[in-house]
């Protein structure tokens, strides 16, 4: 019995790694040697929304639901649901990714004028949900493309990550926005560790 919980906890301990690994598509890590610095461009057009055929879709159901709890609820959802990403997901995917280099050595920025740009591209976004009993994760799934702002059609690195988990400590995250800035955070670490490890 100790065997089979032994393997089963060290087969979704791999699982769970192996989901955290980008995949890559084209270029090679090897590639980001020495660059120390990316200007960030953040990207979610054609984001896919679990359950919904597309998010202006899943924004009209939310908004819907919202307005008849209340007037005004459902646009204020909608204004905070694109508000967060600059408010929230990409500081906090900032600060995660550059706290992983010690005296900057290697960092991201935006609007910056890095010579290297790294895309990231959301391709599917899960908000997860806590409803104090029951709750879920948020997860977030990614492309990640990385080319010099001189030469943009040559690719430098492009790879995926899928279904990145988001969550506040203690899961007290009843808020969806920090669940998502959660899982941007671990996708920043997760890139960050990459580059670390393998870019040299």
């Amino acid at each position: 019995m100790k065997k089979q919980i032994a393997f089963i906890l060290a087969f979704t301990f791999i699982t769970f790694s192996y989901g955290q690994k980008m995949k890559v598509s084209e270029g090679n890590i090897k590639n980001l040697k020495g660059i120390n610095q990316f200007d960030l461009i953040f990207d979610y057009s054609d984001m896919k929304i679990p359950k919904y055929d597309n998010e202006t879709e899943f924004l009209k159901d939310k908004v819907a639901l919202r307005e008849r709890k209340e007037k005004g609820l459902g646009e204020k959802f909608k204004q905070t649901w694109f508000s967060d990403r600059e408010e929230k997901y990409h500081p906090k995917f900032i600060e995660s990714f550059n706290k992983r280099f010690k005296n900057n050595k290697v960092k991201v920025t935006e609007n910056s004028d890095a010579k290297y740009i790294m895309h990231v591209h959301t391709t599917k976004l899960y908000s997860g949900y806590n409803v104090g009993v029951w709750r879920h994760n948020a997860e977030i799934s990614a492309e990640i493309t990385v080319y010099s702002k001189a030469n943009p059609d040559k690719i430098l690195l492009k790879g995926t990550y899928k279904n990145v988990p988001g969550a506040g400590g203690m899961g007290y995250d009843y808020d969806s926005g920090y669940r998502i800035s959660e899982s941007y955070a671990k996708l920043a670490k997760n890139i960050a560790y990459y580059i670390r490890k393998k870019a040299k």
